[in-house]
């Protein structure tokens, strides 16, 4: 299970397992984790964790949140991640017991290339009855843009598709289905010709997403014998 580490100067104050899927950090009382200093909004900060699987969320706090030095307003927390906020800092530690082995996988949508790089996972959503079934691998097509007629194997737990500073979001794979999640921007990923809103929305045989301006298609393949 993930886990946090509270400190400040170096000195550690608290630490806790992250058990609930929605934990909110800020001043006031009712939070996770209270943290009683001015620098803090009432409510500064979320993290959402759905197995091993966490993301950072600020909520429009006063004086932002910090990830490794960088103002954040939605991070997928990677193992390790030092998330500061005023003179505290909170280390996000991965369960690394849970951990994938292998590397996932991001594509990068550019004017000229698409790279492939490594990513920590976000969070997914409730089993989807028409999402890929046992047996099979969810693809992606993409339609539009440099890289149309490109098709992706979604067979790492988690693939981020998008251009990092416009707009970014990330499909994770689960036992019962594939789910993208929004991470990055201030304009949503649309499915269908229908914005995402904040949660994981739960994919479908032949669905239309549009990211960063390319559309590309979902589908599911029977896996080879």
């Amino acid at each position: 299970m993930p886990r946090l580490i509270l400190s400040m100067d170096g000195l550690v104050l608290k630490e806790m397992p992250l058990e609930r899927e929605r934990t909110t950090i800020g001043r006031k009382p009712h939070n996770d984790i209270q943290i009683d200093n001015l620098a803090i909004s009432g409510e500064h900060a979320a993290i959402v964790t759905i197995l091993n699987d966490a993301f950072l969320e600020d909520l429009n706090s006063t004086n932002g949140t910090y990830v490794n030095g960088q103002p954040v307003k939605k991070h997928v927390l990677q193992n390790n991640d030092v998330v500061e906020l005023g003179k505290y800092r909170i280390k996000f530690v991965a369960d690394q017991a849970g951990a994938q082995s292998e590397q996932d996988e991001a594509v990068v949508f550019g004017s000229t290339t698409a790279g492939v790089s490594g990513e920590a996972p976000a969070p997914s959503g409730l089993p989807a009855a028409n999402a890929a079934p046992v047996g099979s691998i969810g693809m992606i097509q993409i339609l539009s843009g440099t890289h149309a007629g490109r098709t992706l194997e979604l067979s790492k737990s988690l693939t981020t598709l998008g251009k990092p500073g416009t707009q970014v979001a990330v499909i994770t794979r689960r036992p019962h289905g594939y789910f993208i999640t929004h991470v990055e921007g201030t304009v949503f990923p649309v499915v269908n010709g229908h914005p995402l809103d904040a949660q994981a929305h739960r994919l479908n045989d032949h669905d239309i997403i549009e990211i960063a301006g390319v559309k590309m298609e979902f589908f599911s393949q029977a896996l080879q014998a």
